[in-house]
This record gives structure tokens, C-alpha cells and sequence, in this order.
């Protein structure tokens, strides 16, 4: 006879897996639903802390080989956030309709690094003419590139492609894009590591332990975790700094550790409204223009698993194929600003934004409109936006951390819809996960030793247009598991359950799911005059 302390048999609603949900439950505000207008401006703030990280690294490591300095370093920084923030308001309004945040893109920084070091640039010895002259031909070759997300995005060619997309395949699109960015992550916290950690640590308590410890009406300590640590390590830095602890320490620990060290706040002006082609007109090279393109279709494909990500986190149902190209459309319009204020960077998704949805479980539209009211109001203001720009950089490398990892774990709970018994999905996903992996990484290793990509001919625009894509572990895999998952038996009904490309069957139209209209129909009666298929 059994003991008294025996466990009880298990009830049979435990015995059942967890149920699939096309949206995600426990979302505090969805995608319609606001906060109430304290709590919006307090999250919408938190959004714009979050995305500084992404527009201060690119410009900090363009602008000098440019030749600009600390000036010229401040105020790409304020075009970058003020055409985020217009980027941002269009997306929001007319692209997808998402809370997705559109910042600047690290797919596109290869192909200008690859401009800043032509030939016709080095001969210029005036650093301020250098700056010019480069930013002017990254300008020109960022317009046409917009011109490929533009025209696949509102040509409907897009939406085509995504409608072959299943969950199986969305997989490693969507999980890469977030764990792809991992050199971002601890290498970056390395970089100062007694700021860069702390901020990790008070990352987890804040958000995931204090909540269950302090019981208080409402979720705070979690929801607004990213502006309490961000204080509470910037004061401790700031305190480090005043004490002189980095006194004699290295020049590069200097200014990945000192808050005072970055040069923004003395280079930003008081007061600057950034206007289209602020450097001079743009100058065309054919080659640089086809790089750059190839760039441009990268960051699209990149962006396109961060909007399911972000649809995800929002609590909306799976993005229709019409919808996503015409997001994809308005973030090549999004490139296309960008190009003319001089960001010399293109737009993308932000990726550590769409984490910080989960890490809040708001996922309001009002929310991130909000925030792009703060990027316009903080570029024009120029000193009080370079103050929060200052934040030391292992900061923001802790934070991406976490918001990364959210997205790669969104990606994988779209296997939720996939048979993970069937061989051919475990190969499938398997595969495409390790190329996705191992190819960019031979590609980057190679990089580095020879200083050169694999691809190495005398066409500098050729070797850019094949290194990049292979580059970038996103694309790479959703390449693979994109081409196997819609050749290998693809016309057996059974495959078709098992990558579960029957659950996304109502959402392929605008119009065969009626929640389809709730969160992504355009305002002001436009669906009359644009409508969605």
C-alpha cells in the first residue's frame, strides 16, 4: 500500500499540453488598449532611453572615420533621433499600425563603412570637407537604396513572399533577429564591466524578482525597471567618475566607463531643428548605390520577423501579408527621410524596443507615439537630449541583454504551431538555426583576420553586395528554412499541419479574420481609398 505523503495522480487537464493561442495572453495593455496618460508619458520615456543606445553607437563609430568631431558627432545623433521620431508617428499611423519603434539599422553600417573608405575621400585632408564630402555620398546612395523596400513593400511583392511564410519558417527569422545581436549583448557590458554588469543584475531584480517579493497594487518595479537601474548604475558611474577612479586607466576604458567622456554635451547646440540635405546635395556612385541596396533588402528581411515579434508582444493576432508590405513600404520611406536629413544610417525595427513591449507587457500603439514626441522634443533641444545620450554605452549592452533575448524567445514560441515529432520539421529548424549561425560567423572571422570579406575582387560595391547578406544571421537562415520548408514535400496535407502553416490560414487575407480590422486598419477612413487585401 502507498504511503501517506504520495503525490496524488495527476488531474487529466494536466495531462494536456498547454493550448496554442494566436494572441498572447497576459498582455497588461494591448495594442488598442492605452494606459492611462501618467502612466503612457512615464513608458513612452522609457522607449526613448531604450533606443538612444542604438543611435549613439552607430554615429559614435561613424562620424570620426568620417572625419567629423564631437559637433558634427552630436548632431547626426539629433537628425537620427528626430527622423525616428517622424518614423516612428508614419509607422504607427500608416504602416503597420504596430508599436513598433523605428531607429537605425547595423545592417546598413558595413556598406558605409565601405563609402567612408573609397578612394576619392582619402586624399581630403580637411577632416570637416572629409565629413562632408562622405556624408553626402553615403546620402546619395541611401536614397536609392530606399527604393527597394519602397517599391517591394507598396507593390504588393513583398506580401507575396510573406504569404509562403509558415511558423516553421518564421522560427529562425524571428529568433535571430533577436540572438543574432548577441556580440551586442556581453561584449559590450565587457567594455566597463563594473558599470555594465550591476546593470544586468538590477535588470533581474527589478523585473523579476521584486514583484513577486513586494506586493504593491500595481505592476511598477517591473514595468518601469529600465528607468531605475538606468539611475541608479548612471549615478554610481557618475560617482566612479567624480572620484576619480578612471584617472589612469586606458583611453578606451575612459570612454566606455566615464560619464563625462562622450563629447555630446559639449558638441550639441542648444537649440537645432534638422532640415533635409543640412550637409550639401547628395553625390551618386553607381556601385556604392548597389551595396547599399543589397543592405536595404537585408534590413528588410531583418525587420519583417521583428514586426511579427512586435505583433507578438502587442497582443494582436499574426500581421496580414498586405499589412506587413505596406510597413515595409513605409520604412522605405523611413530610409528614404533619412537619406535626405543626412542620418548616414537606414531605418529599421528597433529590435531592443520590441523586447522592452514584453519586458513591461504593454504593448500600446500610444505608448510608442508617445515616444517619438520625446525623440523630436530631445533632437531639437540639443543639450538636454545629449545629456541622456551620455549614458555609458555598457548600459545600454546590459539592457540588450535582456530585450534580445525576449525576441529570440518569440521566435521560438511560434513552435507552438509546428509537429516538433516530425523529422522533417526537427531538420528543417535544426539546419537552418546552425547555417544561420555558422556561415555569418566564418564571414565576420574571416573579416577580421584579413581585413577583407570571403568575396574579395576588384569591385569593392560586388564584395559588399555578397558579404553583407551573408553576414547577417537572420537572413541567412530564414534563407535556408524559407527555400527547404516550401520544396521538401511540400504538397503532402500532413506536412502542411506540421509546420503548422494552417494556423496563419485567416490572417494571409485582411479580411478573413475580423480582428484584422481592430488593430491594423489605418485611420481617418483611408482603407476606403487604400485598402488592404
Amino acid at each position: 500500500m502507498a504511503g501517506g505523503g504520495a503525490a496524488p495522480p495527476p488531474k487529466q487537464e494536466e495531462l494536456q499540453p498547454h493550448p496554442v493561442k494566436d494572441q498572447l495572453p497576459s498582455v497588461s495593455y494591448c495594442i488598442t488598449s492605452p494606459p492611462p496618460w501618467p502612466e503612457a508619458v512615464i513608458l513612452g520615456f522609457q522607449h526613448y532611453i531604450v533606443m538612444l543606445g542604438t543611435s549613439v553607437i552607430i554615429p559614435s563609430a561613424l562620424v570620426p572615420q568620417m572625419g567629423g568631431g564631437n559637433e558634427e558627432k552630436a548632431r547626426v545623433i539629433q537628425t537620427l533621433l528626430f527622423v525616428a521620431g517622424i518614423n516612428t508617428l508614419c509607422q504607427s499611423f500608416f504602416g503597420t499600425r504596430l508599436p513598433a519603434v523605428m531607429g537605425g539599422s547595423y545592417t546598413v553600417v558595413a556598406p558605409t563603412i565601405s563609402i567612408i573608405m573609397a578612394s576619392r575621400y582619402s586624399n581630403e585632408t580637411d577632416p570637416r570637407e572629409k565629413f562632408l564630402r562622405t556624408m553626402r555620398g553615403i546620402q546619395g546612395a541611401l536614397i536609392i537604396a530606399s527604393t527597394i523596400q519602397i517599391i517591394l513593400g507598396f507593390s504588393g511583392l513583398w506580401r507575396n513572399v510573406v504569404r509562403l511564410l509558415s511558423p516553421l519558417s518564421a522560427v529562425p527569422l524571428i529568433s535571430l533577429a533577436g540572438f543574432g545581436l548577441y556580440e551586442l549583448g556581453f561584449p559590450g557590458v565587457a567594455k566597463c564591466v563594473e558599470i555594465g554588469l550591476p546593470e544586468i543584475i538590477l535588470m533581474l531584480i527589478f523585473s523579476q524578482y521584486l514583484p513577486h517579493a513586494i506586493h504593491v497594487a500595481k505592476p511598477v518595479f517591473d514595468r518601469f525597471s529600465v528607468i531605475f537601474t538606468i539611475a541608479i548604475v548612471w549615478l554610481y558611474a557618475y560617482i566612479l567618475t567624480a572620484s576619480g577612479a578612471y584617472k589612469n586607466a586606458r583611453t578606451k576604458t575612459q570612454i566606455h566607463c566615464r560619464v563625462d567622456r562622450s563629447g555630446l554635451i559639449s558638441g550639441a547646440p542648444w537649440i537645432n531643428v534638422p532640415y533635409p540635405f543640412q550637409w550639401g546635395a547628395p553625390t551618386f556612385d553607381a556601385g556604392e548605390c548597389f551595396a547599399m541596396m543589397m543592405a536595404s533588402f537585408v534590413a528588410l528581411v531583418e525587420s519583417t520577423g521583428t514586426f511579427i515579434a512586435v505583433s507578438r508582444y502587442a497582443s494582436a493576432t499574426m500581421i496580414p501579408p498586405s499589412v506587413l508590405g505596406r510597413g515595409i513600404g513605409w520604412q522605405g520611406i523611413g530610409t528614404l527621410l533619412g537619406a535626405f536629413f543626412g542620418t548616414a544610417n537606414g531605418t529599421a525595427v528597433s529590435v531592443e524596443n520590441a523586447g522592452l513591449l514584453a519586458l513591461t507587457h504593454v504593448g500600446s500603439r500610444r505608448v510608442v507615439q508617445i515616444s517619438a514626441g520625446f525623440m523630436i522634443f530631445f533632437s531639437i533641444l540639443g543639450k538636454f537630449g545629449a545629456i541622456f545620450a551620455s549614458i555609458p554605452l555598457p548600459i545600454f549592452a546590459a539592457l540588450y541583454c535582456i530585450f534580445f533575448a525576449y525576441i529570440g524567445a518569440c521566435g521560438l514560441s511560434f513552435l507552438q504551431f509546428c509537429n516538433l515529432n516530425s523529422f522533417r520539421t526537427k531538420f528543417i529548424m535544426g539546419f537552418s538555426f546552425f547555417m544561420g549561425l555558422s556561415v555569418p560567423q566564418y564571414f565576420n572571422e574571416y573579416t577580421s583576420v584579413a581585413g577583407y570579406g570571403p568575396v574579395h575582387t576588384g569591385a569593392r560595391w560586388f564584395n559588399d553586395m555578397i558579404n553583407v547578406p551573408f553576414s547577417s544571421k537572420a537572413f541567412v537562415a530564414v534563407l535556408v528554412a524559407f527555400f527547404l520548408d516550401n520544396t521538401i514535400q511540400r504538397r503532402d496535407t500532413s506536412v502542411r499541419r506540421d509546420r503548422g502553416y494552417h494556423w496563419w490560414d485567416k490572417f494571409r487575407s485582411f479580411k478573413t479574420d475580423s480582428r484584422s480590422e481592430e488593430f491594423y486598419s489605418l485611420p481617418f477612413n483611408l482603407n476606403k481609398f487604400f485598402p488592404s487585401v
